[in-house]
């Protein structure tokens, strides 16, 4: 006995296209939309900080911090590059130990994470419980700073800037969980080809871990640039402040020449741009390493996020 069976007619593609062509049209849109919110969200504070810097201190202080300057004013910048060869040569020492300690810092944390991450090294467990264990307990300020000065002798060099912050076992558990993703039949074939151990972490192993080493490299290089406590604890010398110091120090002149300009009663308060002069820094000290973020973004997920994952 034969059945009928009823057949099914799949819809036509075209169909089916027109039936999701609205809906995903729908959720592209709304994606969009966050995004542009989000990015809006962001770039609020940017706005916000340009227009103080550009206001009058007096403006500030009268109607609070506002997007559009309602009064135009450059004094807080003309104060910041009243003595222009200073800013400079602040700068220079800034860019001078940003590269030279993000350079090292790299070379260094990777090398020290291709070891820990190699299976076949006997004393990687120990030699990871002497870095992991600096991570819970530290010898002290004091400790720390007769090491720099009166052993190292350290003291108003630029090696003082770059050596305290050159490794940091953070990113080297990163660096470590990063490396040891990577394919091992990679590091076989190398050995068989007759490629040594530093080879083999230069040639193979640095060109696959670009990922980390953007976003390893970006940590370093902020810590370098926003440093100032180094530089007051160990530098004296006006040659080697960095930016950050430099403008750390001119704002601490600013606000005792306020204060005592204030208790003589020689000028009102609103006379000196305190608030606009801390907005003014701001977009000088972080304008340049902004310029960082571009050439890295596309590396910068993919890093963080293997480097967290992967154990």
């Amino acid at each position: 006995m034969r059945l009928n069976v009823p057949k099914i007619i799949p819809a036509p593609l075209s169909v089916s296209k027109k039936r999701l062509a609205p809906d995903r049209l729908l959720l592209q849109l709304l994606g969009y939309t966050v995004l542009t919110l989000l990015t809006l969200f962001c770039l609020f504070p940017f706005i916000l900080v340009i227009s103080s810097s550009l206001t009058e201190e007096s403006s500030i202080i009268e109607h609070g911090f506002q997007l559009i300057p309602s009064t135009f004013s450059l004094e807080a910048y003309a104060i910041l590059f009243k003595y222009p060869e200073e800013m400079l040569k602040a700068y220079g020492i800034t860019i001078s130990v940003t590269l030279l300690g993000t350079f090292f810092g790299l070379f260094l944390t990777s090398m020290t994470a291709y070891v820990l991450s190699r299976k076949d090294f006997k004393w990687r467990n120990r030699f990871s419980f002497f870095f992991f264990f600096t991570t819970l307990f530290s010898g002290g300020l004091v400790p720390w700073y007769l090491l720099i000065v009166n052993y190292l002798q350290l003291k108003d060099t630029l090696l003082v800037l770059i050596l305290p912050m050159l490794m940091n076992v953070f990113y080297i558990i990163v660096m470590k969980s990063f490396m040891s993703s990577i394919p091992e039949g990679i590091i076989e074939s190398a050995k068989i080809d007759g490629a040594n151990d530093f080879q083999i972490y230069l040639q193979f192993v640095l060109p696959l871990s670009k990922p980390a080493l953007a976003t390893i490299g970006l940590f370093i290089a902020l810590g370098y640039w926003n440093d100032w406590y180094n530089a007051l604890l160990f530098i004296s010398n006006s040659d080697l402040m960095p930016l950050q110091y430099y403008l750390y120090r001119l704002l601490g002149n600013m606000d005792g020449m306020r204060k005592a300009m204030m208790a003589a009663g020689a000028v009102m308060s609103s006379d000196i741009p305190t608030e606009s002069l801390k907005m003014a820094m701001t977009i000088v000290a972080t304008g340049p390493i902004m310029i960082a973020y571009p050439f890295i973004q596309r590396y910068f997920v993919q890093g963080l996020t293997i480097g967290a994952v992967k154990g």
